[in-house]
C-alpha cells in the first residue's frame, strides 16, 4: 500500500475519495438548504465532513492494497481472498510453469515436534515476504524469488509445542513517518514462543522503538497462570488495523481446566504499548456473558482463545474475533452453560475494545469444534441490495452468513434439538444452531449401512469399530463406551478458511469429510490400560484432562487399507451460491493415487484427501487450493468446479496461496511442506504463465 500523503493513491482510491468528497459536499449542500447553520456552523459541519473523508482515505489506504499487491494474510484486511487480477484465466491457466523455487533450509532441523510450513506470504512495496515455524523472517525478489535478508528471531525450538506452525506474517504502513524514514513499513512477525517483534521492511533491522527494544512479549499480565511455557503459542499473523496490532494466541488443547487465558489484545503499531485486553471467558460478574459460564471453577477456565486469523473493518472500528473452545475441550462439567463467546465469532471495537455483537456457533463445545477458520469480511446480495456480511465457516460443516453491524444471520438460523449427555457432571446444551437454507457443507452422520471400505475386510473391520460406539449424529456428547463424531475435530470447515468471489458472489470452501471416535476414561480405569502416544492424527490420541476425572481418546476412523470409514470423497471443495443459499457444485479434493499410486485401483470413486489449508479466487474466475494431501496445487473453474490444472509441488502444501502481479507477469505463491502426513518440506513455489 503507498501512503496517503507524499506516496500518491492507486487510481481506485482516488476514485473512492472522489466519489466521497462528491458526497460529502452533497451532504453539505442538502444540509445547509434545510437548516439555516450561521456561518460558524457551516464552518464546522464542512470541516468535520471533510476530515471523515480524508479518515476514510486513511482507512481505504490502510486496507486496501494495490491490484498487483497482497497485503495480508486474506489478501487485505478484509480476508475474502479475491484477487482483482486477469492475467491468468480459465483459457491459460493449463499454461502455468514454475517460474522459481526457494528453500528455507529448515526441512532437514530435528525437532521434538514436526513443524509445519503453513505460511501465506505477502507482497507489498515490490518485496515477498514470508517467516518459518523458527522464527525466521524471509524478503525475496518477486520475479526471481532471490533472498534480499533475512532475520532470525531464534524462537524456541526445543519445546514440545502443541501446533509447531506459522502462517505468515503482518505488515503496517506508519503515515505519519517521513517517506524514507526507518521502519516505516513494518513487518510484524509472531513466534511459536509468543513474541511479536516489529521489523524494517526495507532491511529486516528490528524496529527498537516498538515495545521492550523491538519486542512485546505475549506472555506477560496473562490472566491465568501459572502455565507451562508451550501451553502457549502464536501461530497465525496479528490484524493491523487504524494503527494497532490486534493478536489471539494458540492455546495447548485439552490439558486442564484451567489452561492459560485466551486474550485478545491490541497494541500500539508504532510504540507497542498494550492498548486493550479482552478475554472470552468473563472474569467479572458485571458481564453480559457472565451468567453463560456456571460452577464454580467456571469464571476460572481458560483458552476459548482466537488462534485462527482475525479479520478488520477499518471504516467500522471493528475487528472480527473466531474463537475456540474453553478448556478442556471434551469435559465440561466445571464450566456449565453455553459458554457465551467461546466457539464464536466477535466483533470488538477496535478503539476500545468492547464487545459490539457476537454469535455463537456451537453451546457449551465438548467436540473441540474451534471456530477454527478466519471470518471474511463480504457484501452479499439479499433482498435486492448488498449488505455488509461476515462468512464464517465452522468444523461443523455449517456457514453461517452474517449481518457485519449487527451480528444477525442474513439466511435463517434455528435452534434444533441435539442428544444429551451420559456423563455423570455434564450437561450438554439440548439445542445448536442450524442454517435452514444453506446446506451443510459436510455430512452430519454416518450409519452402520453406510460405512465404506474398499475391500469386504476393510468394511467390516470399519463397522465394528463403529457398531459399539454411541451413533447419534452430530453433537453426539463423548461418552465412556465411545462417541462416533460426525464431522471429525478437523472439520467439516477447518482452519484453512474460505474465500469469495465478489461478482459472482459464490463463496468456495474446503472440507473433511471422515469420522473420527472419542471417548472419556474414567481415571480408576487408566491404569487397566496400555496406553500409546501417537502423533498422527490417524492414530489412538490420549490427553490427561487435568482437573477433571477423566482422560480422553480419540482417533479417526480408518479401515485396513488405512483409508477412512467414511465414504468418499475424504476431501471436497464445495461452492456456495450466496444468491440463493444454495450448493452451486460440489468436487472432490486431492488424489491419493499421486502419492500412493496402488490406491487408484481401490475404488472408482474419486477419493479426494484429509485437506488443511485454504483457496483464493482471482477476476480470471480461477480457483486455487493446494491443501490436500497429494503433492499439487490445484486449479478449479470458479462457476463450475472443473479442475482446469494441477501443477505438481515437491511435497504436500498445507498452506493457503496467494496472488501478485509484477514486471507485467501475474504469479500464483503456495509454502510446501505441512508435515504430519503431508510430508516434510521446506519449499516456496511461484508458478506463472510461461514466457
Amino acid at each position: 500500500m503507498r501512503a496517503l500523503i507524499g506516496d500518491g493513491l492507486a487510481p481506485a482510491r482516488e476514485g473512492a475519495l472522489a466519489l466521497g468528497r462528491s458526497f460529502v459536499e452533497s451532504s453539505i449542500r442538502i444540509s445547509l438548504m434545510r437548516n439555516r447553520f450561521l456561518p460558524a456552523n457551516r464552518a464546522m459541519l464542512l470541516g468535520i465532513l471533510t476530515a471523515c473523508v480524508v479518515l476514510s482515505g486513511v482507512a481505504l489506504a490502510q486496507t486496501a492494497p494495490h491490484a498487483g499487491e497482497w497485503s495480508a494474510y486474506g489478501h487485505d484486511a478484509l480476508g475474502s481472498r479475491y484477487s482483482p487480477l486477469t492475467r491468468i484465466t480459465r483459457e491459460n491457466v493449463a499454461q502455468l510453469v514454475v517460474a522459481w523455487t526457494y528453500r528455507t533450509g529448515e526441512a532437514g532441523v530435528e525437532t521434538q515436534q514436526a513443524t509445519k510450513f503453513e505460511a501465506t506470504p505477502l507482497m507489498v512495496d515490490g518485496t515477498l515476504y514470508l517467516s518459518t515455524p523458527f522464527g525466521r523472517v524471509i524478503a525475496l525478489d518477486p520475479e526471481s524469488g532471490r533472498e534480499r535478508w533475512t532475520y532470525d528471531a531464534r524462537a524456541d525450538r526445543g519445546g514440545d509445542w502443541g501446533d509447531f506452525a506459522n502462517r505468515g506474517v503482518s505488515t503496517w504502513l506508519d503515515l505519519r513517518a517521513a517517506a524514507n524514514a526507518r521502519c516505516r513499513r513494518r513487518i510484524f512477525l509472531g513466534t511459536i514462543d509468543a513474541r511479536i517483534i516489529a521489523l524494517d521492511a526495507k532491511t529486516g533491522s528490528v524496529c527498537t522503538g516498538f515495545g521492550d527494544r523491538g519486542t512485546v512479549h505475549l506472555r506477560k499480565g496473562l490472566h491465568n497462570g501459572p502455565y507451562y511455557a508451550e501451553e502457549y503459542e502464536l501461530t497465525s499473523p496479528p490484524a493491523v488495523v487504524n494503527g494497532v496490532i490486534v493478536t489471539g494466541s494458540a492455546v495447548a488443547d485439552n490439558n486442564r481446566t484451567n489452561a492459560a487465558s485466551g486474550e485478545v489484545r491490541a497494541f500500539d503499531a508504532r510504540t507497542g504499548a498494550l492498548r486493550w485486553s479482552w478475554d472470552p471467558v468473563p472474569r467479572d460478574s458485571s458481564d453480559a456473558a457472565w451468567d453463560s459460564w456456571r460452577g464454580a471453577m467456571a469464571h476460572s477456565t481458560g483458552a476459548a482463545n482466537a488462534w485462527s486469523v482475525l479479520a478488520a473493518d477499518s471504516a467500522r472500528d471493528l475487528v472480527f474475533v473466531p474463537t475456540g473452545s474453553a478448556s478442556p475441550d471434551y469435559y465440561g462439567g466445571e464450566r456449565l452453560g453455553d459458554n457465551h463467546y467461546a466457539n464464536s465469532i466477535v466483533a470488538i471495537r477496535v478503539s476500545t475494545g468492547k464487545v459490539v455483537w457476537h454469535f455463537q456457533a456451537v453451546h457449551h463445545d465438548l467436540w473441540d469444534y474451534d471456530v477454527a477458520s478466519p471470518p471474511a469480511l463480504v457484501d452479499v446480495p439479499r433482498n435486492g441490495r448488498m449488505v455488509p456480511a461476515v462468512l464464517q465457516a465452522t468444523k461443523t460443516g455449517q456457514l453461517f452468513v452474517l449481518d457485519r453491524d449487527t451480528g444477525k444471520p442474513l439466511f435463517p438460523v434455528e435452534e434444533r434439538p441435539v442428544p444429551a449427555s451420559t456423563i455423570f457432571g455434564e450437561r450438554a446444551s439440548p439445542t445448536q444452531p442450524f442454517n435452514t437454507v444453506i446446506p451443510a457443507l459436510s455430512p452430519q452422520s454416518l450409519a452402520l449401512a453406510d460405512v465404506w471400505g474398499p475391500t469386504p475386510a476393510d468394511r467390516e473391520a470399519c463397522a465394528a469399530q463403529i457398531r459399539p460406539l454411541r451413533n447419534e449424529g452430530i453433537y453426539t456428547p463423548p461418552s465412556l463406551e465411545g462417541t462416533l463424531a460426525v464431522p471429525s475435530n478437523v472439520g467439516g470447515a477447518h482452519w484453512g478458511g474460505l474465500a469469495y468471489d465478489p461478482v459472482r458472489h459464490i463463496v468456495v470452501i474446503p472440507v473433511n469429510r471422515i469420522a473420527a471416535m472419542v471417548q472419556l476414561i474414567r481415571l480408576d480405569q487408566v491404569d487397566t490400560m496400555e496406553i500409546k502416544l501417537n502423533r498422527s492424527r490417524l492414530g489412538d490420541q490420549y490427553t490427561r484432562m487435568h482437573g477433571t476425572p477423566y482422560m480422553m481418546r480419540r482417533r479417526m476412523l480408518v479401515g485396513p487399507s488405512g483409508l477412512p470409514c467414511s465414504p468418499p470423497p475424504f476431501g471436497a471443495l464445495t461452492a456456495i451460491d450466496l444468491n440463493t443459499g444454495a450448493r452451486a457444485w460440489d468436487v472432490p479434493l486431492g488424489d491419493p493415487a499421486t502419492i500412493k499410486p496402488e490406491l487408484a485401483a481401490l475404488s472408482k470413486t474419486p477419493l479426494g484427501t484429509p485437506n488443511l489449508g485454504g483457496p483464493i479466487l482471482t477476476a480470471g474466475g480461477v480457483v486455487f487450493i493446494g491443501a490436500a494431501m497429494d503433492h499439487v496445487l490445484h486449479a478449479f473453474d470458479i462457476e463450475t468446479g472443473r479442475e482446469l490444472w494441477k501443477g505438481p509441488l515437491p511435497g504436500g502444501a498445507r498452506a493457503t496461496p496467494m496472488t501478485y502481479e509484477i514486471g507485467g507477469r501475474q504469479f500464483v505463491v503456495i509454502s510446501v511442506g505441512g508435515s504430519d502426513d503431508w510430508g516434510k518440506g521446506d519449499y516456496v513455489v511461484a508458478f506463472a504463465l510461461s514466457r
